[in-house]
């Protein structure tokens, strides 16, 4: 499998068509979750609750998903989270069409979708490493944030569109997304970890021996922590591209247009990205996202929701290019046995302040769009300080580093 080009990679193929259909239907609903809120209960900070009950899972269970990817089988664990996320959502687009619904029943239902996207990616990461070769990675990441660039750029207007032609659509093509993910998992061959010897050590031991791994490399430590704090800021700016958006007027799917723009760029970055990784270092193509974030504070000229999303985009566009360094390299330097742990202690320092950001956006904006984008702004001119001045960054590995993977 080695010598393989990754297009003709039979399971990640695979896995990568199932995860296209898939995260479609998630991009479609995460438009659908602000607008059904909007259309219920015309509240800012009830969407941004709801928001905030989808995302807080990846922090909140990452440790023990983690924990049950390096203990169990990742296939099944992959297949039961899946199962969950089609039952709950069809619930929610059933729920729709009988008109039997309240805000209040919302939460849950985008709280159990978070935790299990959370558990699914917890054993992604060992599909994904077991299924390409190690010099590969940095070229997997790349194709899978190229994958999501698509799916933000689809996913966004269709979820618009869906909802203005019934409010129950967007949930149920969500539903039928994840058959599609389970039907994919199915057809792979190749065994999503390696042969694992039985660990008796207590559960804290073992989930301590993931973190331990982590924060013995200071670059990847300080990515985590980094990149953590910069998660907050696209959740919160994409919801105030919805709130902005409709109060300037905008119709469902307009704002589904303007999310995809965002989209749209990540597109272009997903293109670019093999370009990038070979001209600029680690630590340039790094400081190129944290940089470009501080230009959404071109909307405190000019409070209009198109110059907000404008401001956006230089981040988007340099997004996969980050990913597909760090990513592939955390990948490539973590055995396979610490994977899921390694992957969840990072998922759970990186993603513990990305439900704030929503949450926070919600509430400030019920005072103004001005106040909101004023904090994401100054949260990114921090972060790009600390990006450029970090001992860790400049002394960042490699990306030949890929493949001496233990």
């Amino acid at each position: 499998m080695a010598g393989v080009p990754l297009h003709r990679n039979r399971d990640f193929v695979l896995f990568q068509f199932g995860q296209l259909l898939s995260s479609t239907g998630s991009q479609v609903t995460s438009i659908a979750y602000p607008l059904l809120v909007l259309s219920l209960t015309h509240s800012a900070s009830k969407a941004g609750i709801v928001s905030f009950a989808r995302i807080a899972p990846m922090a909140l269970c990452a440790l023990p998903a983690g924990l049950a990817a390096d203990h169990w089988s990742r296939r099944m664990l992959m297949m039961a989270a899946d199962g969950v996320r089609l039952v709950t959502v069809a619930g929610l687009g059933t729920a729709l069409v009988v008109h039997r619904i309240t805000f209040w029943a919302i939460p849950p239902v985008a709280f159990l979708e978070g935790a299990a996207a959370t558990v699914f990616a917890a054993a992604q990461a060992g599909a994904v490493r077991a299924v390409v070769p190690a010099p590969q990675l940095p070229g997997a990441v790349g194709a899978q944030s190229g994958r999501d660039a698509v799916v933000r750029l689809v996913g966004p207007p269709a979820g618009g569109a869906l909802f203005g032609l019934a409010r129950a659509l967007p949930f149920l093509v969500d539903a039928a997304s994840y058959t599609c993910s389970l039907v994919s998992l199915l057809a792979m061959r190749t065994p999503f970890e390696q042969a694992r010897r039985p660990d008796h050590a207590p559960l804290p031991v073992r989930v301590a021996e993931g973190i331990r791994f982590l924060w013995a490399h200071p670059f990847l430590r300080t990515c985590a922590l980094l990149f953590g704090l910069a998660n907050f800021l696209g959740p919160g700016l994409l919801l105030a591209v919805v709130v902005v958006g409709r109060r300037q007027g905008l119709s469902a799917g307009a704002v589904g247009g303007l999310v995809a723009a965002f989209g749209a760029c990540l597109l272009v970055g997903s293109l670019l990205s093999p370009l990038v990784r070979r001209r600029l270092s680690v630590r340039a193509t790094l400081l190129l996202e944290l940089w470009s974030w501080t230009t959404c504070s071109s909307y405190l000229l000019w409070p209009n929701v198109y110059v907000l999303v404008a401001g956006m985009l230089p981040a988007a566009v340099s997004i996969p290019s980050t990913d597909s360094v760090v990513h592939g390299l955390r990948l490539a330097l973590t055995p396979d046995r610490l994977l899921g742990r390694a992957e969840s202690a990072r998922s759970a320092i990186s993603l513990a302040i990305a439900p704030l950001g929503p949450l926070v956006a919600g509430v400030l904006l019920t005072v103004s769009g001005r106040a909101a984008v004023a904090l994401f702004a100054a949260l990114a001119l921090a972060l790009a300080l600390w990006g450029t001045l970090s001992p860790s960054i400049r002394a960042a590995p490699a990306l030949e580093r890929a493949d001496t993977a233990s």
